[in-house]
């Protein structure tokens, strides 16, 4: 993929850097020439840019790139870059970091974009993942939250033990995509019997949320 990344503060080259080891086209805009670091992210191309300025993506040729990500630490800034990517160059992936958790609930769609990224949010959901049994926790919110990424946490007395996933009533708009069992990652076949302790990764529509909990409880 192509992907250019707004802000090439501490966050932004570590992104840059996990996207060119998995082999991606990577761009960094900064408008800062004191935080241009060549060698601090091998294989990047660095423009001395404001990514808030329309003119500067239409020199960078914006609507080439498959994925924007506002990496900035103003929440502003992150609004502006993803709305001008989404509106000015139809940029089909629009990432962007969320800096100060009370402005969460402006990064959707009328801003522009796809995936909103707040770290607070995000250490919450880990730490409750990590102490939460038989609970769904959200673990990513995908599309303007019209779709969560959620895990639950089977009971090691779970009635749906030695079931196979396909004896599993799960509800419209639900997906189980992973189990997790004893550090190993199952893509999940029709025929893979649950165990208790399994941590269980779904992709749901929100307001599926209730029955799928429902479904993972019954006798």
């Amino acid at each position: 993929m192509k992907v250019a990344i707004a802000g090439a503060g501490a966050v932004g080259r570590s992104i840059a850097r996990e996207l060119i080891a998995a082999g991606h086209e990577v761009t960094l805009f900064e408008r800062l020439a004191s935080h241009i670091d060549v060698d601090a992210v091998q294989g990047a191309t660095w423009l001395l840019a404001d990514a808030c300025e329309l003119a500067n993506l239409e020199r960078a040729g914006l609507q080439s790139y498959d994925v924007m990500i506002a990496a900035t630490g103003d929440d502003k800034a992150n609004l502006v870059v993803s709305l001008l990517a989404k509106t000015e160059f139809a940029v089909s992936r629009v990432v962007a970091r969320v800096n100060d958790p009370r402005n969460e609930w402006l990064f959707g769609e009328d801003w522009g974009v796809d995936v909103a990224v707040s770290t607070p949010r995000l250490l919450a959901s880990l730490v409750e993942e990590a102490v939460s049994v038989g609970d769904l926790v959200r673990l990513m919110t995908f599309r303007q939250g019209q779709a969560n990424l959620v895990e639950l946490t089977l009971p090691p007395d779970t009635p749906l033990a030695g079931k196979p996933v396909r004896k599993i009533d799960l509800p419209r708009d639900a997906a189980l995509v992973a189990i997790i069992r004893g550090g190993r990652v199952i893509v999940p076949e029709r025929d893979d019997p649950l165990e208790g302790g399994d941590e269980l990764v779904f992709v749901a529509a929100v307001d599926v949320e209730p029955a799928l909990h429902a479904a993972m409880h019954v006798n």
